[in-house]
């Protein structure tokens, strides 16, 4: 009897892994075919659309002016570029205005965190609203041409276009970070570009996100979610207003240098997006999502699991329904989760393969195991909940140490 529950147990679940595993697989192997994306014609003149550049900031004084040159080199005569510095103990402001920006300084210690800071940048730009907002983290870097290729993407098509958004390892960082970076390229470039092949929209990943201002009149961005971005990208597509991928518009950033900052900042990445997937299930017996077929995409996306996830569940449901193939109860569960394992594999391979060898080096690969371990550290408070904490800027001081060296 308990062998017989155990089976229909293991049989469920494999089955239902079976959705996730599929879609990674569809998304990677779509998103490595030697095709080329089709760049918009006339990229270098945005037409009369006037563009303002939000850049939320928390104690960024280090590294925000760097990010506001790169903004600037693009910016036409008629855009704007606005630095909402939220709850700043450091000199943000200051180095904002001396770049040329227009700063907003809030304070408020109980609403705190980026949905509120883009809250009081929207309704700051209410006063004369642009075509188009384009949201940009105070720490990184836009690539050639982004601001046109992101605004040229919203003039085609009338709806919001994500950048092509990559974080890159610190110098002199090791195998953790080399993982990362991979496992970051295959979520925020790969897979949306197998969705875009597709026909499909994208998930919104962060910054380099620009947005027509009619659709951010339907949505409300004042919480504190830990996955502010993925959230918006859903509120959006549940607005009609389904984001699209656009590849060639390049922002880049760096991982935090510090084991500290690079842990926290994993914790509220994969936390947030596991609080996503429990509340996101409901909406899968909801009409309104069922009936708005660009907005079940994105749900469906969203229930691909952290990859290092997926894989320790897919791994552990193959070594139960391996005892079970053993027991002589049932061989079902072990052909579903080592189906599912080997999509998993392919598609990460040919994942690496097409895109990801620069990233990931192939003499790194055979120590991936030791950063599997390493993760399984995170998992126990994200899989439970998580902690709730505000807008806490990432620790970024250079020092690496620990399980981040090679």
């Amino acid at each position: 009897m308990l062998s017989t529950f155990l089976c229909y147990a293991v049989f469920g679940v494999s089955a239902a892994l079976s959705i996730p595993s599929a879609l990674y697989a569809m998304e990677c192997l779509i998103g490595s075919l030697p095709l080329r994306t089709r760049r918009l014609a006339g990229l270098g003149r945005k037409g009369d659309a006037a563009v303002s550049v939000l850049v939320p900031a928390h104690n960024e004084e280090n590294g925000i002016a760097t990010t506001l040159a790169s903004i600037g080199r693009q910016l036409g005569d008629r855009d704007r570029l606005v630095v909402v510095a939220d709850n700043c103990s450091d000199r943000t402001a200051a180095v904002a205005r001396a770049a040329g920006a227009e700063v907003i300084e809030r304070f408020d210690a109980q609403r705190r965190g980026k949905g509120f800071a883009l809250d009081a940048g929207l309704r700051y730009l209410e006063k004369a609203p642009p075509d188009i907002v384009m949201l940009v983290d105070a720490d990184c870097d836009l690539g050639a041409n982004a601001l046109e290729s992101l605004v040229a993407a919203v003039v085609d098509s009338g709806r919001p276009a994500q950048s092509r958004n990559l974080m890159t390892a610190p110098a002199a960082a090791g195998l953790n970070f080399s993982v990362a970076e991979f496992a970051f390229l295959v979520k925020n470039y790969v897979r949306p570009l197998g969705l875009t092949r597709l026909g499909l929209p994208c998930q919104a990943t962060g910054t380099g996100f620009a947005i027509p201002w009619q659709a951010l009149r339907c949505v409300d961005v004042a919480h504190a979610s830990r996955v502010e971005d993925m959230k918006l990208g859903l509120d959006l597509a549940s607005a009609g207003y389904a984001p699209r991928f656009c590849e060639h518009a390049l922002v880049t950033s760096q991982f935090p240098f510090s084991k500290e900052g690079a842990n926290s900042q994993r914790r509220r990445w994969e936390g947030g997006h596991l609080d996503m997937i429990r509340t996101e299930l409901r909406s899968l017996v909801d009409p309104l999502i069922l009936r708005n077929l660009a907005r079940l995409a994105l749900t469906l996306d969203l229930m691909v699991p952290p990859l290092t996830l997926l894989g320790l569940l897919l791994v552990s449901m193959m070594l139960v329904a391996g005892v079970i193939a053993a027991a002589d109860v049932s061989v079902w569960p072990l052909v579903i989760g080592a189906t599912n394992l080997l999509l998993v594999l392919l598609a990460t391979v040919v994942a690496w393969l097409v895109h990801g060898r620069k990233a990931l080096p192939a003499s790194a690969i055979g120590k991936i195991p030791r950063y599997v371990l390493w993760k399984l550290k995170l998992y126990p408070t994200a899989l439970l909940g998580g902690t709730k904490e505000g807008w806490i800027r990432t620790d970024r001081k250079k020092k690496i140490s620990g399980e981040n060296r090679t």
